[in-house]
């Protein structure tokens, strides 16, 4: 969220950096809701002063004893008038905060001008694109042919974009856990985090989910609980309202969580197979820094999430996501997209993002510099998150990838310890 009074100050400023991402902000009433408020301000501030020199007038009537009556009447129609003034200005901020909550964040200077993700700009590549004597068969293929992926008694269970993982389907989606979590843990410098699933509306309104996307939320009936869109959530949430020591950062956490999602505005998109599900599996790494080292730490992060897929072998480029492709949050975003063979493309299985001071500002969270005392200036923090990576994207990629002409499917050496020694999942 943006100070009030930043947002008055450079309204045209941000609105013409904000560009297209900010066509659905309502910059005439913000505007207005804006100068409103300065006006009532301005009163209030003016009334207190007269407040203050009726009170003095008062006193010095009473000191001479002289008649007061009508100084304090006029007084206690300057303490009514503040109380009404203050009351309409409660309002108006509160209409004004809730205008610019839904505001979003302006782009970091290298982030590409751009409408649409066909003009985010390729950063670098790794590896070799697989060759097949065959075609390649997309993943719902090969893991029903496997018998361990099953999409009709998902269906009957809950509904569509659901997915049942059985036998060693379920065991490589544990071991891919199991691996990411190991190696952002004992290699990366990660603590591992288990949080809730479900998060207050605090939580969610502190990183940028809420008020704007509530839609694509799912929410309990009985309580004012969403279920968590990811781990980047309640992970971000832990140090919510909180002062950090500056000589603590940064704070990296990891997590692995079920992620749940209503896909609202995704009719039509990838409607079969598990690239788009309602529930799925994600490992998340979450940091906590300073904002001189928030753009390294971005870097690192990105890196972080590429080692898990060069371990795993697979191949995937990075993009650095447009101004109108980037999320809602985020001043900058690397995209890392895992190649698929059955659809002769790159998609999508890390967004690593540096959101800089914008949810700190919504979530209150701040350090201390280095060696203060509690007098000391605090500011906020950079904060940054990225998959690491979505496990169910991860599947897709394996079974892919790595498929055999006999149907079966490769296990990467690096996953084979955690697979008991397997080596190759085959029909079961």
């Amino acid at each position: 969220m943006y100070d009030l009074k930043v947002l008055r100050d450079n309204l045209d400023h941000i609105r013409d950096a904000l560009g297209r991402r900010g066509n659905d902000v309502p910059w005439d009433n913000l505007r207005a809701l804006s100068e409103e408020r300065r006006a009532l301000t301005t009163q209030v501030e003016q009334l207190r002063r007269d407040l203050n020199k009726g009170s003095e007038d008062v006193a010095r009537l009473r000191r001479a004893k002289e008649p007061a009556d009508e100084a304090m009447a006029t007084m206690k129609q300057v303490g009514d008038r503040i109380k009404d003034l203050e009351g309409s200005l409660r309002k108006v901020e509160e209409a004004l905060s809730d205008v610019a909550l839904r505001i979003p964040n302006l782009p970091q200077a290298s982030v590409p001008v751009g409408n649409d993700a066909a003009e985010n700009v390729e950063v670098r590549r790794w590896g070799s694109i697989p060759s097949f004597s065959i075609s390649p068969k997309p993943h719902w293929e090969i893991g029903e042919g496997l018998g361990i992926l099953d999409f009709d008694r998902a269906a009957k269970i809950t509904g569509a974009r659901f997915s049942v993982m059985t036998g060693a389907g379920a065991r490589l989606e544990r071991a891919l856990i199991n691996f990411m979590l190991d190696t952002h843990t004992t290699q990366h410098g990660y603590r591992e985090v288990v949080p809730p699933l479900m998060v207050n509306r605090s939580s969610m309104t502190g990183t940028g989910q809420l008020p704007k996307f509530e839609d694509d939320l799912f929410r309990l009936k009985d309580e004012d609980y969403f279920l968590i869109p990811t781990a980047e959530v309640p992970v971000t949430n832990l140090h919510r309202e909180e002062i950090l020591n500056g000589d603590t950062l940064p704070l990296r956490y990891t997590a692995y969580t079920p992620c749940f999602r209503r896909e609202a505005g995704s009719y039509g998109k990838d409607t079969r197979g598990l690239i788009r599900l309602h529930q799925f599996n994600k490992v998340e790494l979450v940091s906590f820094t300073t904002p001189d080292r928030s753009y390294d730490e971005l870097e690192r992060l990105t890196g972080h999430a590429e080692s898990i897929l060069q371990n795993l072998n697979l191949p995937y480029r990075v993009i650095t996501l447009c101004t109108g492709d980037m999320g809602f949050s985020a001043a900058k975003t690397y995209d890392i997209e895992v190649w698929l063979p059955s659809q002769q493309q790159y998609r999508e299985i890390s967004s690593c993002s540096n959101f800089e001071s914008f949810q700190a500002r919504r979530a209150s969270i701040k350090y201390r510099s280095s060696g203060g005392g509690k007098d000391a200036k605090s500011d906020f923090v950079h904060t940054l998150n990225g998959s690491g990576l979505a496990v169910g994207r991860s599947v897709v990629a394996i079974l892919e990838n790595f498929q055999q002409p006999d149907g079966s499917v490769e296990i990467p050496p690096v996953l084979r310890t955690y697979m008991g020694g397997v080596e190759r999942i085959t029909i079961e």
